[in-house]
C-alpha cells in the first residue's frame, strides 16, 4: 500500500509591503516635468513667444514712439514696464491651449485614474506654466532694456517691479487654466483667450488712461490691469503707490479662480 504524499504548499518567509502611491509634492513634480518637456521640445511654443516680444517691443518703440509726444526715447520708459508686466496676457493663451489640449485628448483623465492627489495635477501645471511666464517676462524686461528702456530708480527698485511681474505671471496662469478647462477644444481655448487682448490695450499699458474718451476712462481706470501696470511703473521710480491695490486685485483674482480650476481638474 502506498501512501501518496501531498507537497505542502511554499509560504512566503516576509510579506512585502505594498507601494505607497506618491504624495502632493511627487506628483506635482512629475505633471510640471511633463509639462515643462512637452513646451521645450516644441520649438514653436517657445520661440513664438520671443518673437512676440520682440516685434511688440519693436513696432511701439520704434514705429509709433516716433509719434508719440515726448519722444521715442521717453515713451519706451511709459510703455516697456507696461508691456512686461503684461506680457502673460499675450502668452496666456498657450497656456488655455495646453490645458484644453490635455483635457481633450484624455491625458488628464488618465490623471484622474491614478491613486495620486487630486491637487497635483492643478498644482503641477500651475508650477510649469509659472515657470515659463517668467522666463517670458525675464527675456521681455532682458528685451526692453536693448530697445532702448532705462531704470528711473535703483536696481533695487527694478527688481522690486520685475518681482511684482513675476506676481502677475502666478495670478493670471490660474485664470488662463480656468479658460482651457471651460473650453471645449483647443481652437475655442484660443479664442476664448483674446479677451485678454480688451483688459491689456484698454488699460494704461500703453497711452495714460486719461488720454482716452470720457465714457471708456470708467473702464480704463477701474479694471485690473491698469492699477497692475502702474504699480510697477510706481516701483521702478521708487515710490511704490498702487501696489496695494494691486496687490488687492492679485489676491482677489487667485481667490476667485483657484477653487474654480482645482473643481474643473477634478471633473476631468
Amino acid at each position: 500500500m502506498t501512501t501518496a504524499t501531498q507537497a505542502r504548499p511554499a509560504f512566503p518567509t516576509a510579506i512585502s509591503r505594498p507601494v505607497s502611491p506618491p504624495g502632493l509634492i511627487a506628483s506635482s513634480a512629475q505633471v510640471s516635468l511633463r509639462a515643462l518637456r512637452k513646451y521645450f521640445r516644441t520649438p514653436g511654443l517657445w520661440a513664438m513667444g520671443v518673437v512676440q516680444s520682440v516685434l511688440f517691443l519693436f513696432s511701439f518703440r520704434y514705429v509709433f514712439g516716433g509719434y508719440i509726444q515726448g519722444g521715442a526715447t521717453r515713451y519706451a520708459d511709459f510703455f516697456v514696464p507696461g508691456y512686461v508686466a503684461t506680457i502673460v496676457l499675450f502668452t496666456g493663451g498657450g497656456i488655455a491651449v495646453a490645458v484644453a489640449e490635455d483635457r481633450v485628448a484624455g491625458f488628464t483623465g488618465r490623471l484622474l485614474s491614478l491613486p495620486v492627489p487630486r491637487l497635483s495635477i492643478t498644482a503641477g501645471r500651475a508650477a510649469a506654466d509659472i515657470l515659463t511666464n517668467a522666463w517670458s517676462i525675464v527675456l521681455t524686461a532682458a528685451f526692453g532694456f536693448l530697445f532702448g528702456f532705462r531704470l528711473s530708480g535703483s536696481v533695487t527698485d527694478g527688481l522690486a517691479a520685475l518681482g511684482m511681474c513675476m506676481l502677475y505671471g502666478v495670478v493670471f496662469t490660474v485664470v488662463f487654466m480656468v479658460i482651457g478647462l471651460m473650453a471645449p477644444n483647443a481652437q475655442a481655448a484660443q479664442g476664448m483667450s483674446m479677451i485678454a487682448f480688451v483688459f491689456a490695450f484698454i488699460s494704461s499699458t500703453y497711452v495714460p488712461a486719461s488720454t482716452m474718451p470720457g465714457w471708456l476712462q470708467p473702464f480704463a481706470k477701474y479694471q485690473p490691469i491698469t492699477p497692475m501696470v502702474d504699480a510697477v511703473r510706481s516701483l521702478i521710480a521708487g515710490s511704490g503707490s498702487d501696489v496695494g491695490l494691486a496687490l488687492a486685485w492679485s489676491a482677489l483674482l487667485v481667490i476667485v479662480f483657484t477653487p474654480i480650476a482645482v473643481l474643473r481638474y477634478r471633473r476631468g
